[in-house]
């Protein structure tokens, strides 16, 4: 926003903070958030604190307290801030994934020589976890949690923990075990989500699908055509022990097959062509093959007679294309529209656009702070930032350019 354009809003802007800020009980922290939040929202190449605090005429040292050494409850402000974006947002998803940092050296925490999405290659960077909610026409973030790489345990990393101050408590956890964490977080403030997507780095494994499962959660999930699978018609098999012992669970006899060759044997003639979007230009449309299937792999869930519950396999099949280019997975019942369950597995795109926005406009990858917890407050005031705008955006009569 320009000044003129942030001026305009100023009451929005003060009343939107009241409200998200209530848990810093100082009033001075809760001035503070505010300025931080001016600062993010105000136009300028960079948004860490020195430059942010040049353009709000404020002395940056102002900033730099607040965000590395003072005292105050992120948790709750985030969790005021999920509901809020929640009841902005009347998310259809939420999205799980994970964005990268770059960085120069090694103080930063938890950089490392590591994939980035962003990059598109091994760079060095950070990792962010994070989960939003998401509709057709708006999305927010509701938690984020910063990736510790491998080397940010054991005796090498301690000199580097404790210059960043990363709590005792927090060590290297899987990016999918983050994400349960957070919606266990989530989920202790009252709010869960109607389905839960994302990409083949977290559909891709085990331990997450479980996780979901064992939280009740309906997920659609992309994964690779290399994952295997039963057919629908497979049962598994009981061998007659006679009565000596206990009997082993039941196990499936025939090997499963990987998604790819379920599809391929199928057909292409198998599935329809659906629209699951309309954009601005053109409808998203493109052919699909739907299948019933039990997930093999690495530990499946069987139940109690041996059985693997059925899934959804969703295979998208374009004309000309000699095989499926993505494939999806769903426990969602067996009754639901096949338009629904491709337009549920689309529905990630809109954290491209968070993601785009968070960056380009409002510096979420632009802290320079080297603690842990700076971090955390870094994104989370990111967040606050984006969810006003957000609101301005779907509020006809605001004055703000959204």
């Amino acid at each position: 926003m320009r000044a003129g354009e942030l001026a305009a809003v100023r009451g929005r802007l003060e009343e939107f903070a009241s409200e998200v800020f209530t848990p810093l009980v100082r009033r001075d922290q809760r001035e503070k958030g505010a300025l931080y939040m001016r600062g993010l929202l105000l136009d300028g190449r960079r948004k860490s604190m020195q430059p942010m605090a040049e353009r709000l005429g404020v002395d940056h040292q102002q900033l730099q307290q607040f965000m590395t050494t003072s005292t105050w409850p992120v948790g709750e402000v985030r969790a005021r801030l999920a509901w809020r974006a929640v009841r902005a947002v009347r998310p259809q998803v939420w999205v799980v994934d994970d964005t990268g940092f770059p960085k120069d050296g090694r103080s930063s925490p938890g950089v490392a020589r590591q994939y980035s999405g962003t990059l598109g290659k091994v760079g060095n960077c950070q990792i962010g976890v994070s989960v939003h909610a998401a509709s057709d026409t708006a999305s927010c973030p509701l938690a984020w949690r910063l990736f510790l790489p491998e080397s940010w345990d054991g005796p090498d990393a301690a000199g580097r923990r404790q210059a960043c101050r990363i709590p005792e408590n927090e060590h290297h956890q899987p990016k999918w075990r983050l994400a349960l964490d957070m919606l266990d977080e989530l989920a202790g403030t009252g709010l869960r989500p109607a389905v839960l997507v994302a990409d083949t780095g977290y559909g891709a494994n085990a331990d997450f699908r479980r996780g979901l499962d064992d939280r009740g959660l309906a997920w659609v999930l992309q994964v690779k055509g290399e994952m295997t699978a039963h057919g629908l018609d497979a049962v598994p098999h009981q061998p007659d022990y006679g009565g000596l012992g206990p009997r082993p669970l039941p196990r499936y006899r025939a090997r499963p097959i990987s998604l790819r060759e379920h599809v391929l044997a199928a057909g292409r003639s198998s599935g329809r062509t659906l629209t699951w979007r309309n954009g601005s230009k053109a409808a998203m449309s493109s052919h699909f093959v739907f299948l019933r299937v039990r997930l093999a792999g690495r530990r499946p869930k069987p139940a109690a007679d041996g059985t693997i519950a059925l899934s959804w396999l969703i295979a998208q099949w374009p004309e000309g294309e000699a095989e499926p280019v993505k494939y999806w997975v769903s426990n969602l019942p067996a009754d639901i529209p096949a338009r629904d369950l491709v337009r549920l597995a689309k529905a990630r795109w809109r954290i491209e656009h968070d993601y785009r926005e968070l960056k380009t406009a409002l510096g979420l990858d632009h802290f320079e702070g080297r603690s842990f917890a700076g971090w955390h407050r870094h994104v989370t005031l990111v967040t606050a930032a984006h969810l006003f705008l957000t609101e301005q955006r779907r509020n006809p009569k605001a004055p703000a350019r959204a």
